[in-house]
């Protein structure tokens, strides 16, 4: 169950009254001058009346001290740091994934195995005791020992995206943040899905705080976290038509600075991939290592319709400096074979990989040489953790891939 965090607005609210009410309450005791009496009927010196008010009037304000410092020096967490567990949402009949279901649900099988092996994961379905006697034909016990489930019927599956962004206060506490997802732009029914967060705030023990930001459209794969104060995204998605308008980059920045608790917003001007729904993510073009480190989708075939942007992104993270004004250390992994479906090319990406503890999860996407490539960079960034390559061919027939299906949370 998750509890709203209101104090620090109720707070404020008492010490402004506070200041409003005080000299008048003085001003009235003073005339008395003698006694006056408090609630249970007990004669107090006017000294005492104002004694009582002083403190009352510093003890709020400095509550509010307290919990300001806390919101400023909030972060948005890195995907690396401990997680508690990963939220899934089971394809069902009534979903896209219709006409390959079987082929889907092995998929995610897989991933649900190569998660469960170093952590817990928590799967939404419309029909959990079906979900269950699946699961247990596919899974050991060792594996079914760490999934949760909670009915709820979604209209599509890309958790990524409708789930919680999480981010960390001074004392590490944790709060998620319900931002509004509205199918990228209104390009698809949203609704159920927004409201995924609330089922798991009123269902399940993942979050114990929370905050409602659901004026603003802000998805999971639009942003990326250093977990020490930066923050990436790409203009050509948080700029796009039906999310924030008329809201401007700047006003934008400041919205993110404020509830991600980012000191700076780094916005990327290039690269995004042919038959992408999201206008960009930057979770298909670019993502955020330990110690400084970006990995990003790079392209060295003239011929591909991907050259000329990916060329402008790589030149563009080149340029980019760290806090400390130091360069980052860029780690490229190849753009896959062009793979199509039903006549369109599909968003392939090897930057759609999932972190979770102990391992990466890498898609990949029948193409040998290329996706050894990718693990193999992965590893030379994570080289703490295993990586684990997962058939990724099926996902992007929906234009997506591992990491869109998934939503790490954090320990409360």
């Amino acid at each position: 169950m998750c509890f709203c965090r209101k104090d620090y607005a109720e707070c404020r609210f008492l010490y402004v009254n506070l200041q409003r009410i005080a000299p008048q309450a003085m001003r009235l005791l003073k005339k008395r001058k003698e006694t006056t009496r408090s609630d249970d009927g007990k004669l107090l010196p006017y000294s005492k009346w104002k004694t009582c008010i002083e403190v009352a009037t510093d003890n709020v304000k400095a509550a509010i001290t307290d919990m300001s410092t806390l919101k400023k020096q909030r972060r948005m967490l890195a995907e690396w740091e401990p997680q508690r567990a990963v939220l899934l949402a089971w394809p069902h009949g009534d979903t896209d994934w219709k006409p390959y279901l079987d082929d889907i649900h092995d998929t995610y099988v897989d991933i649900i195995r190569a998660i469960t092996a170093y952590e817990d994961v928590h799967i939404v379905a419309p029909d959990t005791a079906r979900l269950h006697d699946y699961l247990v034909s596919h899974l050991s016990e060792k594996h079914l020992q760490r999934i949760s489930m909670s009915a709820y019927l979604t209209d599509d599956t890309w958790a990524r995206d409708f789930g919680h962004i999480t981010v960390a206060d001074a004392n590490e506490a944790t709060t998620g943040l319900f931002f509004r997802f509205n199918g990228w732009g209104e390009k698809f029914p949203a609704s159920r899905d927004n409201n995924v967060k609330r089922h798991l705030e009123q269902e399940t023990d993942l979050l114990t705080a929370c905050e409602n930001h659901d004026d603003f459209v802000l998805e999971g794969g639009s942003i990326e976290s250093d977990g020490k104060g930066t923050v990436f995204t790409t203009r050509q998605c948080l700029l796009a038509p039906h999310r924030n308008q008329p809201l401007s980059q700047r006003q934008i920045t400041a919205r993110l600075k404020r509830t991600l608790g980012a000191e700076r917003v780094v916005w990327l001007h290039h690269g995004q991939l042919i038959g992408d729904d999201t206008d960009g993510h930057i979770d298909t073009l670019v993502r955020i290592a330990p110690d400084d480190t970006i990995i990003y989708i790079a392209c060295d075939d003239p011929d591909d319709a991907h050259y000329a942007e990916l060329q402008a992104l790589e030149k563009e993270l080149r340029r980019l400096r760290t806090l400390d004004g130091k360069p980052y250390r860029l780690l490229s992994m190849p753009l896959p074979h062009a793979i199509e479906y039903d006549g369109e090319r599909l968003p392939a990406t090897y930057a759609n990989y999932l972190v979770v503890n102990g391992a990466v999860l890498c898609p990949t996407y029948g193409h040998p040489e290329k996706d050894a490539c990718a693990m193999a960079t992965l590893q030379q960034a994570f080289p703490d953790r295993k990586v684990i390559g997962i058939d990724s061919t099926v996902i992007v027939r929906q234009h997506g891939s591992i990491h869109c299906l998934t939503m790490q949370y954090y320990p409360c």
